[in-house]
């Protein structure tokens, strides 16, 4: 099927190549390219037809099809020799280059006889010298075939890099990466990386370049010591060939890099994302080394002990790490072979081996903000975080091993956690017999236990509807039993699970707080029906009476909430203390300090925390001590004491690693940490405990909350200017199957979107960037709760699109955007979106864009004029004073210069003189030296202009700003220097 319709004149044809041109390259560019082609033999004359064959040429030669290339080429060199005319400069030039894309294509092709790539240099020689040519870039043809087929390239490389370059020769970074390679196969990583130096710093690239060089550059700087240009280099340059046929070479070079450097996990999670390579890449030399950069990763993996491990490989089946790396083995050392038979050497088996039989360099390297292990990715079970504290040792008698369970957990102590755990697994097996002993009780009640201990980690998780389920269905099981007390107190959790349980379309804080009015009422009834509760069970019912009251004043707000709560706090606390129940005294100060930190009263929640410390070192609980060490450190938080909140939390921290990693909330005590953090100036350490805190959240299986954490974590990273680090995190995010199924909420999911789009614009990837935000715009239009995020994104969609250029589809997407805008204002986010667009087309069109820059500003006069009716105050400089400067940098680009002007002196006028303390003197002082230059410079008044200017440069330097007068000097000394 046609994927354009055809083209029926050559003005036509040629719009289609242009419009195919941008598309990328892959196989919906390269079919294009075959039915332009196409089209243009159906037109009586050769140029529409050699231009088409030429775009279809280098769709095959970047879309990795290597053996159609050279079949495309010979069709164009019949039409030189027949028509040379035909071929202008360009045209000409551009047949020349292609020799060498030839020779490239042969190489990669084990089936073409080496004595046929020697035929087509010598053709390539014979061709240059004809036309006068320099021989240059056949020399470097002729290099790059030594090199491949394993000859001695010591005279071959000399012939070449000895040779002054000349126009045809291969752009500057490719052949900086040719010397480069030289180098490092003679094993002088130091002087290859000098020489990649401009291409891995940017200063040189092309189509393939930098990512080629940085593919190969990896391993050599981690042998160098320079891990961490390794690590940036890889984020970047991986981002740059990922799921491209052409470079599946050096994606397989990023697989190795990770297998290399203890990052496994990450190296099967890119190979996931690369998939489609096994079946896109036809050229295969790139398919070797695709393949074998694919077997370094799976053997080390499967070295690991994971073997059983998922791996993504071939479509049409499944693979594990071993069955996929026997099946990669397998096709690689037959492609090995082939070339080796070709060449008649043993070249590419050699190569091949040497990176298969290579050793870690590193036992771990932190590649991206989301370190994982191979445990990680198993899907058997959530992985549980390593503990610095010993395993608990169980009883290897059953009836010990149900009576410890019990008295544990009576306690609240945490090692309760792993005797249940031991005890669901014996209890599900086929051949489980209950002990006899009275002590134990019935199979029953055990079967009650378990399910109470897995309601609560449901209710843990905020799984509040399961977790009010299992309690209820464990206290029918005590009942059965005949254990009235633990009924109860099911009974009694299922009444606060389902109070918690969110409601549907309420008023969700007043409905949340009238169900926990009502559970703690029938907690109560519950309490007086229930004769003869031990007192670990009693003071355990009153502490649950106590917390639905807590949460209904954190729901409601209310300070008649306040006292009702302490009065059950101290209810508890005089039966806990009467009973010796340590734990449940411990939760009822803690409750008591919540209650008055709810209620405002920081000073007197730091007093009692400071006395629950004091009794909980005296007396224990110790595993108490995190917990209540973290809300410590929310108080010192709240008094806007961060050092003091970064002590205990970090002290909380450390206590909780004496205890099994889901016994403490080590996710709140690392966010709270990340918070103090901020507050200190200390970023970097912020960002590492939000994603600690977001990856213990996913080990816990609250995805939601962890994919939250690291949307922050990745905004920080952003705002820090880590870019590469946002965007790797958030592409592995992205990539999580529930993800990309469509499972996680769709909005959460386009703010880590919305996040990376906005990166991939910060590291001035602008094609990328545009493409997600109108992909973005598209789909938040149709969020009609909530119009205002479309406005928002729609907003930067149209800035994207102006900065690329197309106006006509920037003012469709600010036109969406003033539509949202009228439902849901947000006036300072659409008037810096029109005002930009505005300057982006005077500055880019000039005078020919005025007019359509002028209605972008009408559009922001508007939004000035509807934020002053709504008493709407901007965060920076008011909107009237922003849109008058815009008003005369615009016309100033086009020419217009006494509109500039009167523009300006607007802006001045609304900005007023700066003061001593005033944040707005470097704005006032930009607004001054574009007035002077368009006055003094443009308009060629320089005796006004320098008067205005050193009238501000006495101002500013009198109030102290005198950093902000160094541009208003330099341009008073120019206006100088030419009157």
């Amino acid at each position: 099927m046609p994927t354009a319709p055809h083209p029926q004149s050559t003005d036509e044809l040629y719009q289609a190549l242009q419009e195919n041109d941008r598309r990328p390259y892959g196989r919906t560019r390269t079919v294009t390219a075959e039915e332009l082609v196409d089209a243009a033999e159906q037109f009586a004359e050769p140029v529409p037809l050699v231009h088409a064959l030429l775009e279809l040429q280098e769709a095959y030669t970047y879309g990795s099809e290597p053996r159609k290339s050279p079949v495309v080429f010979a069709r164009l060199l019949t039409l030189f020799d027949e028509q040379p005319d035909v071929f202008d400069e360009r045209l000409r030039h551009m047949l020349f280059w292609r020799f060498k894309w030839v020779a490239n294509a042969l190489r990669a092709l084990p089936e073409i006889p080496l004595a046929s790539l020697h035929q087509w240099m010598k053709e390539m020689r014979d061709r240059y010298e004809k036309a006068g040519l320099g021989l240059q870039p056949y020399y470097g043809q002729a290099y790059q075939l030594a090199a491949h087929v394993g000859e001695d390239t010591t005279l071959a490389y000399e012939l070449w890099a000895a040779r002054t370059r000349t126009r045809l020769s291969d752009c500057e970074a490719c052949e900086i990466c040719e010397r480069a390679l030289y180098h490092l196969t003679a094993g002088d990583d130091e002087r290859a990386l000098r020489t990649w130096e401009p291409v891995l710093a940017g200063k040189e690239s092309c189509q393939e370049e930098p990512a080629r060089s940085v593919s190969h550059a990896l391993l050599p700087l981690l042998r160098t010591g320079r891990t961490d240009r390794a690590r940036e280099l890889h984020l970047a340059g991986y981002r740059s060939c990922r799921r491209n046929p052409s470079m599946s070479h050096e994606v397989g070079r990023h697989l190795e890099f990770c297998a290399l450097t203890g990052n496994e996990a990450r190296g099967l999670e890119l190979l996931a994302e690369n998939r489609n390579l096994f079946d896109e890449v036809d050229s295969p030399l790139d398919l070797l080394g695709f393949l074998t950069g694919v077997e370094v990763l799976l053997q080390r993996v499967e070295l690991l002990g994971h073997g059983e491990l998922p791996a993504a490989g071939y479509a049409g089946r499944t693979w594990t790490v071993a069955g996929l790396r026997a099946e990669v083995r397998g096709r690689a050392d037959d492609l090995a072979a082939r070339f080796d038979a070709r060449n008649g050497t043993t070249a590419h088996t050699d190569r091949r081996r040497a990176r298969l039989d290579r050793a870690p360099l590193l036992d771990a390297l932190d590649l991206t903000l989301r370190t994982r292990s191979l445990d990680d990715v198993a899907p058997a079970a959530p992985v549980a975080a390593p503990a610095a504290r010993t395993a608990v040792a169980l009883p290897d008698s059953l009836p010990e091993l149900i009576l410890r369970a019990r008295t544990l957990d009576q306690q609240g102590h945490p090692d309760a956690q792993a005797c249940w755990a031991r005890l669901r697994t014996l209890v599900a097996a086929r051949d489980y017999t209950h002990p006899g002993d009275p002590a134990v009780g019935p199979l029953v009640q055990l079967r009650a236990d378990l399910l109470a201990d897995e309601a609560s980690r449901a209710g843990e998780k905020d799984e509040f509807a399961e977790a009010a389920a299992l309690h209820e269905e464990a206290a029918a099981l005590y009942d059965d039993a005949g254990e009235p007390g633990h009924a109860a107190l099911s009974r009694a959790c299922a009444l606060l699970a389902t109070a918690e349980t969110p409601a549907q379309g309420a008023d969700g804080a007043e409905a949340k707080a009238t169900a926990l009015t009502a559970a703690h009422a029938s907690m109560v009834r519950l309490h007086e029906e229930t004769p003869e509760l031990a007192p670990y069970q009693e003071a355990r019912l009153l502490r649950l009476r106590a917390t639905a009251l807590g949460l209904r004043l954190q729901a409601s707000g209310s300070e008649e909430h306040v006292e009702p709560v302490l009065a059950e706090v101290d209810v508890l606390h005089a039966f806990a203390t009467r009973h010796d129940v340590f734990g449940q005294i411990s939760g009822a100060l803690m409750l008591r300090a919540s209650t008055y930190a709810i209620s405002g009263d920081l000073p007197a929640a730091i007093t009692e925390i400071d006395a629950l410390l004091d009794r909980l070192k005296a007396h224990g609980p110790a595993w108490h001590l995190p917990r209540t060490l973290g809300l410590r450190g929310r108080l010192q938080l709240g008094l806007q004491d961060a050092q003091a909140a970064h002590a205990d939390l970090t002290e909380g921290l450390r206590l909780a690693a004496e205890w099994p990693p889901d016994a403490i909330d080590t996710t709140r005590l690392h966010a709270d940490l990340a918070e103090a953090c901020m507050h200190l100036g200390r970023p970097d350490e912020a960002l590492r405990h939000l994603t600690r805190s977001a990856e213990m959240d996913l080990r816990r299986g609250s995805r939601t909350d962890a994919f939250c954490t690291y949307s922050n974590a990745a905004q920080l990273s952003l705002d820090l200017g880590r870019v590469e680090d946002c965007i790797a995190l958030l592409d592995s995010l992205l990539a999580e199957p529930d993800v990309a199924a469509g499972e996680v909420d769709d909005r959460l999911v386009a703010q880590l979107r919305l996040t990376r789009a906005r990166a991939l614009h910060a590291g001035e990837d602008l094609k990328a960037a545009t493409a997600e935000f109108v992909t973005l715009a598209a789909e938040s239009a149709g969020w009609d709760d909530d119009p205002g995020s479309h406005a928002m994104i729609a907003a930067e969609t149209a800035v994207l699109l102006g900065e690329s250029g197309e106006f006509g589809r920037a003012r469709e997407a600010a036109d969406q955007a003033l539509v949202a805008h009228a439902r849901a204002p947000r006036y300072e986010q659409l008037s810096n979106c029109l005002r930009e667009l505005a300057r982006l087309q005077a500055q880019q069109q000039g005078p020919d864009g005025l007019a359509d820059a002028l209605a972008f500003l009408a559009d922001a006069g508007r939004i000035a004029d509807e934020a002053r009716a709504a008493e709407y105050e901007a965060h920076g400089r008011s909107l009237d004073t922003a849109l008058a400067y815009e008003h005369g940098r615009v016309n100033a680009y086009a020419g217009e210069y006494e509109d500039a002007l009167a523009a300006l002196e607007k802006a001045l006028a609304l900005l007023g003189e700066p003061g001593r303390e005033d944040e707005h003197a470097g704005e006032w002082a930009e607004c001054v030296r574009l007035t002077g230059a368009v006055e003094g410079l443009y308009l060629e008044r320089p005796a006004p202009a320098l008067t205005r200017l050193d009238a501000a440069v006495s101002r500013l330097t009198a109030l102290g700003h005198t950093e902000e007068t160094e541009p208003l000097i330099s341009l008073a000394a120019r206006l100088r220097d030419e009157e």
